[in-house]
């Protein structure tokens, strides 16, 4: 969104074992801590967080290859490989989607992830299998369990160049023709509630375009939230609140946010 107050404190680790040692200091010290890796599903309060933010991102991005597999830390942006193609245009970190199990289209993180390597609340690296993760729809056990995920490795398949690029493109036309990509929003804000599109079903409210502020639900596709110019984050937090008692009170439908609200 672009929008919202600074850190308390900011630290940006560079290994797993400096991660290790931040989630330690903060337990030690009763310091309530967060973590974000590139903050593009967030909506930071405009008075700012009044904790230790620990961004995993640019010091934290290795990649390498073993085989058929991909071994990236928790900052590296999504990639453009076979079996991951659906995460093209998704402005995330490996971190975060596998914190959230991002997904689009035909596929998601757990399609792909084999393990994850995370620090736990009590300052452990440990490895989580696939199985232990517990993805389901925008959710994980980590998540749950305030675990920090730092690396993941992925198993991937192997296909032509041309192919990997043919699929991309095509997720690449379709998120440019229907999402507001122009504007600072966190993506859709809303998730899919079972049995109905969120989009859909704000278009039906008569939502299209109804603005608080600077904040506006989309012309173009109404299941995004985006900043039109000037918003505040209490402008955000007061639409996705009005979008919900809207859409309650027409179609008994509880519309539950994907956007992170920090700080509110």
């Amino acid at each position: 969104f672009r929008i919202g107050g600074p850190a308390a404190v900011m630290v940006s680790p560079r290994s797993p074992k400096q991660v290790a040692e931040v989630v330690r200091a903060c337990g030690a010290a009763e310091a309530p801590m967060r973590v974000i890796g590139l903050g593009s599903d967030l909506l930071i309060a405009d008075g700012g967080l009044a904790c230790v933010v620990m961004r995993l991102a640019e010091n934290l991005n290795a990649v390498r290859v073993e085989g058929n597999r991909v071994i990236a830390q928790a900052g590296a942006t999504n990639l453009s490989v076979a079996g991951y193609e659906f995460a093209e245009g998704i402005p995330g970190t490996i971190g975060g989607a596998a914190i959230m199990n991002a997904g689009a289209y035909v596929g998601d993180f757990s399609t792909a992830a084999v393990s994850l390597k995370c620090v736990s609340p009590e300052d452990e690296i440990v490895e989580v299998t696939r199985e232990q993760a517990q993805w389901g729809y925008r959710h994980s056990m980590m998540a749950d369990a305030g675990y920090v995920v730092v690396e993941a490795t992925l198993e991937l398949s192997f296909d032509a160049q041309a192919e990997i690029q043919a699929r991309m493109d095509d997720f690449h036309t379709r998120r440019v023709e229907k999402q507001p990509l122009e504007m600072p929003s966190a993506g859709s804000t809303f998730k899919r509630p079972e049995g109905y599109f969120a989009g859909k079903l704000i278009q039906d409210a008569g939502l299209r375009g109804y603005k608080v502020g600077g904040a506006q639900v989309s012309e173009k596709h109404t299941g995004f939230v985006v900043n039109a110019g000037g918003a505040t984050a209490a402008d955000v937090c007061q639409l996705i609140a009005d979008v919900q008692a809207k859409v309650a009170d027409q179609f008994g439908v509880t519309l539950e946010p994907e956007v992170k609200m920090w700080g509110f």
